[in-house]
């Protein structure tokens, strides 16, 4: 299992209740592979430097953790096909460190 950095936005209209169990929806794909969640950073509201689908703002968190291949695969495909995540970008924190 790897070490993977993920930060996404969801959409600023969803409110607080269902911006919470969002997140615990995302975050419990990556548990269900047997993944470990490491660090949720919740960055909160925050303005974008472009419009995006006509929006000027959504709600930003990076998430650190540790999951398999197959269980990646499926946190990405279920974050895309997600209409409440605006963007998101994982990276992998191994490489990042040089480790392989």
């Amino acid at each position: 299992m790897k070490q993977y950095e993920t930060m996404y936005i969801i959409k600023s209209t969803v409110d607080d209740a269902a911006r919470a169990a969002l997140m615990e929806e995302m975050h419990g794909i990556i548990t269900a592979h047997g993944g470990n969640i490491d660090n949720v950073d919740d960055w909160g509201m925050r303005e974008f430097a472009y419009e995006i689908d006509h929006m000027t703002k959504g709600y930003y968190v990076v998430v650190t953790y540790t999951v398999d291949n197959d269980g990646l695969k499926e946190f990405d495909r279920l974050m895309r096909l997600n209409g409440d995540i605006v963007r998101m970008m994982t990276i992998c924190q191994d490489e990042k460190k040089g480790k392989k």
